[in-house]
């Protein structure tokens, strides 16, 4: 019956010929190209952010500046935090980057999502 791939391709496209015509097939692939760009851009953006937030945590910076200091939150909480030699907590700088790569993650879907309704 229908077994490879080219066999579907034959089917589907005879399939839009007849319900949409030849004029919505130029447009059909074009939205297709669109959407195909938007989720790669997408995809390179989350990359290029995780290789950031990587370089980052590797780098020997401030705890100032690796994330702000919550509203409330005073000195003395945050010296329990840190070692003796004044470096961040690791378990503190992993578990902000899984919130992140989380919060990355749906912003990556949202895009999915925006790119297949348009």
């Amino acid at each position: 019956m229908i077994g490879s791939i080219w066999d579907w391709i034959v089917v589907i496209a005879v399939v839009l010929i007849l319900f949409g015509g030849t004029s919505k097939i130029p447009e059909l692939f074009r939205a297709l190209g669109r959407a195909v760009g938007e989720f790669k851009k997408g995809q390179m953006e989350v990359e290029r952010e995780l290789r950031q937030m990587v370089t980052e945590a590797q780098s020997p910076t401030p705890p100032t500046q690796l994330s702000p200091q919550p509203t409330g939150q005073t000195a003395s909480n945050t010296a329990v935090n840190q070692p003796a030699n004044g470096q961040p907590n690791k378990n503190n700088e992993v578990e902000e980057l899984r919130r992140q790569v989380e919060e990355l993650k749906r912003e990556l879907e949202r895009l999915r999502n925006q790119g297949q309704a348009n």
